[in-house]
């Protein structure tokens, strides 16, 4: 008995020591892995930069009177054309009157001195009638002339201004600010409502004229816009033939693509611009964890270790260059919290 019980024992510790290795290797396979390799990429030079509107536009009044109408809100879509303020019209539509009566009545003073200047010449060709008699008539009639197309051009201007009462978008875009309000006074040159296109937006980055050479034979640049964690590539690369003299920075225009959309003018981003290329040792991105001061990744092998790595500025959206810690071949965890719990 005493033989049979030491045997079962020791079967019972040889298979619980059996089963403790292979706990760390189950655990690794239901970890999502990627391996750290060396390829090459492009060698960039980064800059902060700003979303810009190429066509943005502040709409201001061009007549005084009372606010009668908002079309439109911040936020909304306009199309060309599309009422976005109404302005009281009552003043502009009297003196539009007032200056159209004015023409009748010159036209009808027109038609007199007309008149007047043809009986006139004939009574001249009948001796009955002096040639200074004929002049005076025949002034007389330039003058109403004159006064007709005097009248004629104030009543256009004051049809003008009454169509001034209605503004309407210049071009279709995104309303982004509203400077007056419902009942409010308007007086020329005040602001009502402040717009952009978003279909014509760049990113304008300020860099150092040093970098401004590499920058221009690259020709080459990625949009990195942190808050929509969002990777985007330059239509086009513009450097501003115009430099600073306190910084000593130009300024280099980047062209988003018309199809992006989520973007606003005012929102940060940087500018990376390539200027060459070199071998780097990558790792994904979604590998990489921050704590504090430390910055690491979880490897993963037959068990499961939190490692320390730097990192450099190599690299592109989907990976980074590491420095140290790392080596080719390596398999790191794309699910740093699952491996986290799982160490």
């Amino acid at each position: 008995m005493r033989r049979l019980a030491a045997a079962l024992f020791a079967g019972l510790l040889s298979s619980c020591g059996a089963e403790e290795p292979s706990r760390p290797a189950t655990a690794a396979k239901a970890i999502e892995t990627a391996a750290v390799e060396v390829r090459d990429v492009e060698l960039t030079t980064s800059a902060e930069a700003v979303v810009e509107a190429v066509r943005q536009s502040t709409v201001s009044a061009q007549i005084a009177g009372r606010i009668v109408e908002l079309g439109f809100d911040v936020g909304d879509c306009v199309k060309k054309g599309e009422v976005i303020v109404r302005i009281d019209e009552r003043a502009a539509a009297q003196a539009l009157a007032a200056t159209e009566a004015q023409v009748r009545q010159a036209e009808a003073g027109l038609r007199n001195a007309r008149a007047e200047y043809e009986r006139a010449r004939a009574l001249v060709a009948q001796k009955f009638l002096s040639q200074a008699a004929l002049e005076r008539a025949e002034a007389e009639y330039k003058v109403a002339q004159e006064r007709v197309s005097a009248l004629i051009a104030g009543a256009g201007q004051a049809a003008t201004e009454r169509g001034f009462a209605t503004v309407v978008a210049p071009y279709s875009g995104v309303v982004s600010a509203r400077h007056v309000e419902l009942g409010e006074m308007a007086t020329p040159g005040k602001p009502l409502m402040t717009g952009f296109d978003p279909g014509t937006l760049r990113v304008t980055a300020t860099v150092p004229q040093a970098q401004v050479a590499a920058i221009q034979a690259g020709a080459k640049a990625r949009i990195e816009l942190p808050s929509a964690a969002r990777w985007i590539e330059a239509a086009s690369l513009t450097v501003i033939p115009a430099a600073d003299p306190r910084t000593h920075t130009t300024q280099v225009r980047l062209a988003l693509p018309p199809e992006v959309r989520g973007i606003y003018p005012g929102v940060y981003a940087r500018a990376h611009f390539v200027t060459g290329r070199k071998p780097a040792l990558l790792v994904p991105r979604a590998a990489v964890i921050r704590r504090s001061e430390l910055t690491a990744v979880y490897v993963v092998s037959e068990s499961i270790q939190l490692r320390q790595i730097r990192l450099g500025t190599a690299g592109d959206e989907s990976a980074v260059e590491v420095l140290a810690g790392l080596r080719a071949g390596e398999r790191v965890a794309l699910e740093p919290v699952k491996a986290g719990m799982r160490n």
